[in-house]
This record gives C-alpha cells, sequence and structure tokens, in this order.
C-alpha cells in the first residue's frame, strides 16, 4: 500500500511547506527519497559563495504527524592560498 508523505524543506532562506507530498510504497524508502531532496537541493540551491549551509528535510505522514527529519551540513574551507 502507498501512503502519501510530505516533505517540508528548509535551507537557509526559509521553510517550504509541501502542500502536495509524494506517495511512497513503503518507510524504508524515506532515507532515500529525503537523501534525494537534500543531495538536489545541495547541487542547486546552497549559497557557495557563503561557504556554508543546511538543508533539513522534515517528513510528515498525511494527517501532519512528523515522521523523521534529515539534514546536511556543507562547509568549504581554503586552507592555503
Amino acid at each position: 500500500m502507498t501512503t502519501r508523505y510530505f516533505f517540508d524543506i528548509h535551507n537557509g532562506d526559509g521553510q517550504v511547506i509541501d502542500d502536495v507530498g509524494m506517495l511512497i510504497s513503503s518507510k524504508a524508502d524515506l532515507p532515500r527519497e529525503v537523501a534525494r531532496i537534500m543531495s538536489d537541493i545541495a547541487r542547486d540551491e546552497l549559497p557557495y559563495d557563503e561557504h556554508r549551509g543546511i538543508v533539513t528535510v522534515k517528513v510528515r505522514d498525511g494527517s501532519g504527524k512528523s515522521i523523521s527529519v534529515g539534514s546536511l551540513t556543507f562547509t568549504y574551507e581554503v586552507t592555503s592560498e
């Protein structure tokens, strides 16, 4: 049975609430979907000129109950010139 889960995103520019959701066939698939979302945001949206960023994805079920949360931290430091 598939269940609709919602993936709310916070990437430093504020929070984006998912009001559409995604049908997922198993809770075991949630970590892969969270990782995919975080890697897409890290690649396309993190402000690399600031040399750091945090992406957080909060997963909710259809009733609004929080199921899980994942976060990714990016840091970049120049060690020599």
